[in-house]
């Protein structure tokens, strides 16, 4: 364990989350340097299970999503576990759940009660659907949300079969939605001493994200003349196989099309009238990036990345996700990060993207055991021996 040094050094954050969305947010607030409690089960995340690892309940799912946190494994329905949990709430500045609203007023950590205890608590939480609509209290996982959402259709095979992304791409994003949504609020606490509750739903989470260039007609009011930006669609939109691999490449502008087609030795097609024009390509863009399908395969990786990045064109190799470890640029950045972890021992942890010149964030804690700060963060919480012995009693 280092020294926290991010942004958020001295915020404290309770955190009840589970799975990816939760853990998602809270990861993010620890790595900006908040005091991040996290508190589970005695059983304890479920993602501790998934995943590689040398230790039984340390699974590479739950270690990518848990650093820079501490562990406070109880039973909630113990009152004594509530009492603690509440103890707490009013030493925290954040308190962020992912279960449904009603589990949360089951449980008495909704937000009228968590408010009364400390007022200027931000109270964060997500769920499926918009809290007060007829659906607030349907289950929700990310699979479901990408169906219900149209983005598994956007995602469709050839066969025209709608497909979920291979990544659990709705959680995740609802997760640093939620953490960015953290911050305003202790900004706006900041000014003016308020707390206050933030609900956060995966379906128009995912919607707002996005419909940003597939709302199309819909923009209109007219959605029965289509939606669905063109390009995004095309089956020709993706990386182009090359002599020995594959290439992603991109161009927008005018100068961008007429460079990439003068590469390719068919200069003039930049005058042809399907192409001379964004209207034009977006129009056509089948026939456009089928000149891209065949062009690529006249040249290796290399030879096209010679003659592109000069001229300007964003390109690069295509990567496979174990080639990731040894490509160049992340080689250069010091992205894999490799650290000794106190039970896993040597460990390759993923670099925090963001950088700040005066308050640089860190991993300053690795991923925790199951209740490895039990009993330190309950004598925080001011709780007797008395009270933590019967905590911690299985």
């Amino acid at each position: 364990m280092t020294q926290a040094t991010g942004p958020l050094t001295g915020i404290r954050v309770i955190d009840i989350t589970t799975v990816v969305l939760g853990p998602m947010c809270s990861q993010t607030l620890g790595d900006m340097g908040a005091d991040v409690i996290k508190v589970e089960t005695t059983q304890g995340d479920s993602t501790r299970l998934i995943g590689p690892s040398r230790t039984p309940g340390m699974g590479s799912y739950y270690a990518n999503l848990n650093r820079n946190k501490r562990s406070l494994a109880i039973d909630l329905k113990k009152p004594e576990a509530r009492e603690a949990i509440l103890k707490l709430v009013e030493t925290a500045d954040v308190f962020v759940h992912n279960m449904r609203i009603g589990a949360a007023q089951r449980l008495g950590l909704d937000y009228e009660t968590l408010s009364a205890r400390n007022p200027k608590l931000i109270y964060a939480c997500a769920s499926g659907f918009r809290k007060g609509s007829s659906m607030q209290e349907f289950p929700a996982y990310d699979d479901l949300i990408q169906g219900v959402s149209g983005t598994a259709a956007l995602n469709a095979g050839p066969d025209g079969e709608p497909r979920y992304f291979p990544t659990v791409m709705v959680d995740k994003l609802t997760g640093v939605t939620l953490a960015s949504m953290i911050g305003m609020a202790l900004f706006h606490r900041e000014r003016t001493g308020q707390g206050q509750e933030i609900h956060l739903p995966m379906m128009e989470t995912i919607l707002s994200f996005m419909l940003v260039e597939h709302m199309w007609h819909g923009t209109l009011g007219e959605p029965e003349k289509g939606l669905g930006y063109p390009r995004m669609m095309t089956p020709h939109r993706r990386p182009y196989q090359t002599k020995d691999g594959y290439i992603s490449v991109i161009a927008h502008s005018n100068e961008q099309w007429s460079k990439l087609f003068e590469a390719m030795g068919v200069a003039n097609l930049i005058h042809d009238p399907r192409f001379d024009s964004v209207p034009a390509r977006t129009k056509n863009i089948d026939a456009v990036y089928a000149t891209l399908t065949e062009g690529m395969k006249l040249r290796t990786t290399g030879e096209w990345l010679a003659e592109l990045r000069p001229a300007d064109i964003p390109c690069g190799k295509a990567n496979g996700l174990d080639e990731l470890f040894t490509d160049p640029y992340l080689t250069e950045t010091g992205y894999f990060e490799a650290h000794k972890h106190p039970v896993e021992g040597d460990v390759v942890i993923p670099a925090i993207p963001a950088r700040f010149s005066k308050t640089p964030p860190n991993v300053h804690r690795p991923w925790p055991t199951l209740g490895q700060h039990t009993r330190e963060i309950l004598v925080e919480a001011g709780c007797s021996e008395q009270e933590i012995e019967a905590i911690m009693k299985g």
